[in-house]
């Protein structure tokens, strides 16, 4: 390793040389290597080594404006790769809205862009000092992400940690928290480097992967390990119809899809299953005119209980809803509160319909309405269950602002949206995050997948592949006891990151003087 170590050095002061244009271009660059850290691609070492790119230019950065060009051709890299799935809405009516598509992409990654950019210009603002400069680089660009959580609604798709999914790093989520993991990621890449150059080629050889092995040695030393299903655990059947999002409201095929979810609803098992979840929106009428179609839901899965998503509306008001049926008993309403904007909303939609920009999902110009919040469902013998339709997923703060904590997390999606190359998989990685932080089980139910049951270590112990129609009968995993995350939430980083920025600010004020 030291043979590659002394290379890597002398690398830093070629990128140091190189001029705005060939920075420019290591930086995006630098940004599609941490993209590919993202599902499908799951390349975390790839990640690092983009990451630590990412900081070198930085460090490098003649100045704060500079820094903020880095930083933003860094972060619409990453974006425009990680998001890339966000044309695929776009293509469902190409007609329509395909000229929309390239606009969405670029706009959302430059957008993006500019949180990592103002994140690099404030790394060099508050540490002009290049001793500290690492610990700026790693704390401002963690605040820069949980803005995007937090702002203009939030929109925490792709988060950096999200690179260590599929590894036991994942576990720390349950106590840091995902935006926490982020901040041990840069701080584990950039402290390494600082060895490597403390040390030399050669003790820096063998330093150089002490602190990613300390992550996970942190992990393993957690010990997670999720209990298998209780004997008496109740059978939860998730539903997956496959209902291709051009087709799926066409009224030739909807009979089609209703009748392929009832066939698999009551498709015959050893155990009955005590309760069945369908996929958002499966259910083709409006709440208003659903008896018949509930009476057969329920005909289907021989009177248990039986999830779904439906529409309603309520005077003027139109909400993307989730149901609980039960035999004789009142239907349980979960209406959506965190709807996606410019997909089932558009601010000062009823305007903008004038001009052919409508949400993608919506009804009219002004789409969806929101629910009143997050709320609890009773399944019956499954228990009591925190519902979350599709986007709302996404989002560690809804999840955990839950009015009491649930028996389990249930997910219900329709990812025909996101297309089959790479949105499906990087939803189904943040629904496993949710688990972990949680320490609950996670189960999802997608209209043409990828449906699945997660366990409360964040474990896939069944799934349906993308793009089929079936069904899957598993136990309900056991929940783990509260995690640290779920008692405090993303308080202690936002804390860490201003007791950090406070103690720069001082000393580079002090300096000054």
């Amino acid at each position: 390793m030291a043979k590659a170590i002394a290379p890597a050095l002398k690398f830093e002061g070629y990128l140091d040389g190189q001029g705005v244009l060939a920075r420019r271009l290591a930086a995006l660059v630098a940004g599609i290597l941490v993209a590919l850290g993202q599902a499908p691609f799951d390349l975390y070492p790839i990640a690092l080594i983009g990451i630590l790119l990412a900081y070198l230019l930085a460090r490098g950065d003649a100045g704060r404006r500079s820094a903020f060009w880095s930083g933003w051709f860094f972060g619409a890299g990453y974006f425009a790769l990680a998001l890339s799935w966000i044309v695929e809405p776009f293509l469902v009516d190409i007609a329509r809205y395909g000229w929309m598509a390239p606009f969405a992409l670029v706009g959302m990654s430059g957008g993006f862009g500019l949180f990592w950019g103002a994140a690099f210009y404030t790394a060099r603002r508050i540490a002009p000092d290049p001793r500290y400069h690492w610990i700026a680089w790693a704390a401002t660009l963690t605040a820069a992400e949980l803005a995007r959580a937090y702002l203009l609604t939030g929109f925490p798709w792709a988060m950096i940690s999200y690179i260590w999914v599929e590894t036991p790093v994942r576990q720390l989520a349950s106590i840091t928290g995902s935006h926490g993991l982020t901040l041990l990621t840069l701080i584990a890449v950039t402290g390494a480097w600082k060895l490597v150059r403390k040390f030399g080629p050669l003790p820096g050889a063998l330093v150089l992967p002490v602190p990613v092995l300390a992550l996970v040695g942190a992990a393993l030393a957690l010990g997670v390990r999720a209990a298998p299903p209780a004997d008496d655990a109740p059978v939860v059947r998730i539903v997956q119809p496959n209902a291709p999002q051009r087709l799926k409201w066409d009224p030739a095929w909807i009979p089609v899809f209703f009748d392929r979810a009832l066939k698999l609803t009551a498709a015959p098992a050893d155990r009955a299953p005590d309760l069945v979840i369908w996929p958002e929106t499966s259910v083709p009428d409006l709440l208003r005119y659903s008896d018949g179609a509930f009476a057969q839901m329920l005909s289907a899965s021989n009177d248990r209980p039986v999830v779904a998503g439906v529409r309603r509306v309520e005077g003027a008001a139109l909400y993307n809803s989730l149901v609980v049926l039960k035999p004789d008993a009142p239907i349980q309403i979960y209406d959506k509160y965190h709807l996606v904007p410019f997909g089932e909303y558009i601010p000062f939609g009823s305007f903008l319909s004038r001009f052919g920009l409508r949400g993608l999902a919506a009804e009219d110009g002004a789409g969806f309405s929101a629910g009143t919040g997050p709320k609890l469902v009773d399944t019956g013998l499954a228990g009591a269950a925190l519902p979350l339709i599709c986007y709302e997923a996404i989002f560690p703060q809804d999840v955990g602002a839950a009015p009491a904590r649930p028996g389990w997390l249930m997910q219900i999606t329709n990812d025909a949206w996101f297309g089959k190359i790479s949105g499906p998989y990087q939803h189904l990685a943040q629904a496993r995050m949710r688990a972990v932080e949680q320490g609950l089980p996670m189960l999802r139910a997608a209209n043409t997948g990828i449906s699945a049951v997660i366990d409360a270590s964040g474990r896939v112990t069944a799934s349906i592949s993308l793009g089929q129609a079936g069904y899957v009968d598993a136990a309900l995993p056991a929940p783990r006891p509260p995690t640290l995350y779920s008692r405090t939430g993303d308080w202690p980083i936002a804390l860490v990151l201003f007791a950090t920025f406070g103690a720069l600010l001082m000393r580079a004020f002090a300096k000054s003087d």
